[in-house]
């Protein structure tokens, strides 16, 4: 692939700090990508395949880049011994998805050898995954690769875990019934925290695009809406950014009347720095997005564990996002720094800690299942 005079790729991977980063294509099918390994120190990198209609090259590597980035984070953070990657599939339209085009994709996963596993992600679903998994075995997060009880979903109970957290650190209640939570984004993972914010009697007003969706929710669980156009006005205790990244910035936070800002998104924030310091300035306590919805990526990865998938393994690490959330609200109070700031430097020490003792590791075990 020719990439862009405009796009200094050498730069933004300096930026960022990646090892490896590869584009690839396949005219036939309609396939152009990139596939983003930030960091292996821990492990072999992991991360969802993104289908999305980017309007720039620069665009689809920079969403490459930055989710990798906090692929590495995520798992250093919650303990898991895997590196960050991420891959785009760039396509010109949403619509634009075929068995063919995946199988082709699926080829270049298996071309990495173990140093890559995928799962999936906004536009990739399980009829993709099972695509991709005609041609790799380097794939994570298909139901039958589980043993999930009824209604379980470990993204949504994560994020419900690091919203406790941050209501016990503002409010010494972690409680959430009496609390008005505002879910921006009701696809899959925004479906889920409203199904556990309902069992748990909270007050919830859902935001999407998607107004079938919407409405479904408001029948089944009583919830209230609004427009997306004003979802950051809402008065309430909780915004829960759940759908895509880069939500919260100059605009957007003077706006909010919230207390706490934590949900499912990645990259929340659009810029790291100026906004997480934004936000801690305006007192409302941030709940640095790589924590608070690593619960899929915890459940996913414990495939890769010895033995295989165990439910209770992957549930105790989801419940301890609870007290990551809540070691992470304290130090900040106590330093009076960001949320984002001491999250960062907790991963980057672990990261450095292992680097100290071993070489970055380069293969993994297949999944098992």
């Amino acid at each position: 692939m020719v990439i862009d005079d405009m796009v200094n790729l050498q730069a933004l991977l300096a930026e960022h700090g990646h090892n490896e980063f590869k584009a690839f294509r396949d005219d036939e099918v309609g396939l152009r990508g990139f596939i983003a390994i930030h960091d292996t120190t821990l492990g072999p990198a992991a991360g969802g395949t993104r289908r999305y209609a980017f309007e720039s090259e620069e665009e689809a590597i920079v969403d490459a880049l930055r989710l990798s980035r906090a692929m590495t984070y995520k798992y250093a953070i919650s303990g898991i011994n895997m590196g960050g990657g991420k891959a785009v599939i760039w396509v010109d339209d949403p619509d634009q998805r075929s068995e063919e085009l995946y199988r082709a994709y699926g080829r270049m996963v298996d071309s990495f050898g173990g140093r890559f596993v995928t799962g999936a992600d906004v536009g990739t679903n399980e009829e993709a995954m099972r695509w991709i998994g005609d041609e790799t075995d380097y794939i994570i997060g298909l139901p039958e690769q589980f043993d999930h009880p009824d209604g379980y979903h470990g993204g949504g109970l994560g994020v419900i875990k690091a919203m406790e957290a941050c209501c016990d650190l503002t409010y010494d209640d972690r409680e959430l019934s009496d609390l008005h939570i505002v879910v921006q984004g009701v696809g899959e993972m925004g479906t889920s925290i409203v199904q556990y914010l309902h069992e748990r009697g909270a007050q919830v007003t859902v935001s999407d695009i998607n107004e079938a969706q919407v409405d479904y929710l408001e029948s089944e669980y009583g919830v209230g809406s609004v427009d997306p156009d004003d979802v950051f006005d809402v008065d309430c205790d909780v915004f829960a950014p759940s759908a895509l990244g880069f939500v919260l910035n100059d605009e957007t936070i003077p706006r909010l009347q919230c207390d706490i800002v934590c949900g499912a998104a990645n990259n929340q924030l659009d810029d790291e720095e100026r906004h997480g310091t934004m936000l801690h300035e305006e007192d409302i306590l941030y709940a640095p997005d790589y924590l608070a919805n690593s619960g899929r990526t915890i459940d996913d990865t414990d495939l890769l564990r010895r033995g295989g998938y165990k439910h209770h393994r992957a549930r105790a690490m989801i419940d301890g996002i609870y007290d990551r959330m809540m070691t992470i609200g304290q130090r900040a109070a106590e330093t009076d720094e960001p949320t984002y700031a001491i999250a960062n430097g907790i991963a980057s020490q672990r990261i450095e800690a292992m680097r100290a003792m071993r070489e970055k590791v380069h293969t993994t075990r297949k999944p098992q299942w």
